[in-house]
């Protein structure tokens, strides 16, 4: 996700400052306070609540700040069965033991985990054993009806392990504009790969590493998937994806295709285009592994403030509530990873919006509120919601994420992440220019940053949503100014200890940002309106299956 900073050179004047602005229906003002965001923050980022682990003692403490604040705001309990909370039940997949290898023409070569294959799974609940399973270059790995793209065009992958490339066909190619040329899709992303290769009945997946083309390196592969897995509890996690999830590394890839006779970077080429069809290796995989599953619960909270016209038609706003906990100690022998601002200001916002709109005539529409937990384990309470939904999806008008907000002041753009797929970014920019700001698109489109927050479970399954924020053009400083803070952030503070509330926080733009939250949400729940995919949308199929619920 793309996470915003502090600057330490903002008065605490400017923190304790509140903000009127013209909220819908024009003839109302709504006050959105930087001093109750700010101490709102202060109080879940404390060490009290030590890093906002799932499934730890810190979970019940938030649950209660939360739910108490809520009802303060004027809303109700809004999970099942008139609970505060939404029961999340977490599967952990550890793999350990793993021994995989490539046999081509009789020879027999191991892959070292870590150096050429990192073996994850989310489909096994117990051991796993590959013998002699037949190797499938599948391109992309993508069956895009809408594009006119099918990578497997008939061919039968059951029982095999395909090998595919990471990111979009466009990636190297963006003047093609298939996928939408450099911005990523979610074809491109390793979820969808794996998704689709157990919708074609794979036995696995190996993708192949491309520091470019994945938005970051081996490392960071090697790191996230060498550790346990989470996913939400399915009856069946077999259904759903392969016993085998890897990734291949570009070196390991090369040599491969070369001992089947095969030039990789010449399949690569070929691949973009349309007429591809999947190549077999004169190749096998086999190979061991163990895999250990348990159960963990942890909980979303939902609040709920009922329309007065039309009830069982909802607009949605998330943030996910936890953070990292407690871990190493730094240099300084800090061990609680605070996440101040991830995703303390996305919780604290949430808590503000819940205040807007309740102590005030109730909304036509109805408004949930949505603390989510388990993100910085793969979006898995929004996973889990989207999957096990209180309010139906398809009366669903739309929602708003919020995920690690500005703390270093006003700025004269908001950026929209992943731009260009629903007209909710139309309701953005008449609001925003009221503020004198400007919409930009997402400046790193490739990364596919949009497949990486809380709304997209939402989006998967059809429903508009908004992921926006404050960009770095700042009033003060400029483009320059919001750069350095944003490298300060990453470097110093981002999933680290140091990421810790400040009285030194500017918060003038935040205060801007939820203020347009609050205004699109507030439209949209007075009125009839019920947003849209724009028609290149990769969602607008799928939302288009529920047309007749929203008539």
């Amino acid at each position: 996700m793309s996470l915003r900073l502090m600057l330490t050179t903002a008065s605490a004047l400017t923190l304790l400052a509140t903000a009127t602005l013209a909220a819908t229906p024009p003839s109302s003002n709504i006050t959105i306070s930087a001093e109750r965001i700010s101490m709102d923050v202060k109080t879940l980022s404390s060490d009290a609540y030590e890093g906002r682990g799932i499934n730890t003692r810190a979970e019940a403490k938030v649950i209660d700040y939360l739910s108490k604040s809520f009802a303060e705001a004027g809303f109700k309990p809004g999970g099942p069965n008139g609970q505060w909370t939404q029961e999340v039940k977490l599967r952990q997949f550890t793999v350990s033991d793993a021994s995989l290898s490539v046999t081509v023409n009789g020879k027999s070569t191991p892959l070292v985990q870590g150096v050429d294959v990192v073996t994850s799974t989310r489909g096994a609940l117990g051991n796993v054993s590959l013998k002699d399973t037949p190797l499938v270059f599948a391109g992309y790995g993508v069956t895009a009806t809408e594009r006119g793209w099918d990578d497997f065009k008939g061919v039968d992958v059951k029982g095999k392990i395909i090998v595919v490339l990471i990111n979009d066909p466009d990636f190297y190619a963006p003047e093609a504009k298939t996928f939408g040329g450099k911005a990523m899709t979610y074809y491109g992303r390793w979820t969808y790969k794996y998704e689709e290769a157990a919708r074609h009945g794979a036995a696995g997946v190996l993708i192949v590493h491309d520091d470019a083309a994945a938005s970051y390196g081996w490392t960071t592969v090697k790191n996230s998937w060498s550790g346990p897995q989470f996913d939400i509890v399915r009856p069946d996690p077999a259904k759903q994806f392969t016993a085998l999830e890897g990734w291949l590394s570009a070196d390991a890839a090369k040599k491969l295709f070369a001992e089947s006779g095969l030039d990789l970077d010449q399949l690569k080429v070929a691949a973009r285009s349309k007429d591809f069809k999947p190549v077999p290796l004169t190749a096998t995989l086999s190979g061991d592994y163990k895999v250990a599953a348990s159960e963990v619960v942890t909980h979303n909270v939902i609040a709920r403030l009922e329309g007065s016209k039309y009830p069982n038609e909802t607009i949605v706003y998330g943030a996910h509530w936890d953070h990292l906990g407690i871990g190493a100690p730094d240099a300084n022998g800090d061990k609680i990873f605070n996440g101040a601002v991830d995703n303390g200001t996305g919780t604290a916002s949430l808590l503000e919006l819940a205040r807007a709109f309740g102590h005030r005539k109730a909304p036509e529409r109805s408004i949930v509120m949505i603390a989510f937990t388990a993100e910085e384990s793969g979006l898995l309470g929004s996973e889990y919601y989207a999957s096990n939904p209180v309010y139906p999806l398809e009366t669903t008008v739309a929602g708003i994420n919020m995920d690690a907000l500005d703390v270093y002041g006003a700025s004269k753009n908001i950026v929209v992440v992943g731009n260009g797929q629903s007209s909710l970014e139309d309701d953005l920019a008449g609001f925003a220019k009221a503020q004198n700001r400007v919409l930009t698109p997402d400046e790193k489109a490739e990364a596919g940053y949009f497949f990486r927050s809380d709304h997209f479970p939402f989006v998967k399954r059809g429903v508009p949503m908004l992921y926006a924020k404050g960009g770095k053009d700042l009033v003060k400083g400029g483009h320059d100014a919001g750069v350095a803070a944003e490298a300060e952030y990453r470097t110093k503070r981002y999933h680290q200890a140091d990421d810790e509330w400040s009285a030194d926080w500017d918060l003038s733009g935040l205060v801007q940002d939820v203020t347009l939250y609050y205004q699109i949400g507030a439209k949209l729940a007075n009125s009839r309106v019920w947003p849209q995919w724009r028609a290149t949308s990769e969602f607008k199929g799928t939302r288009d299956t529920s047309n007749d619920k929203r008539k």
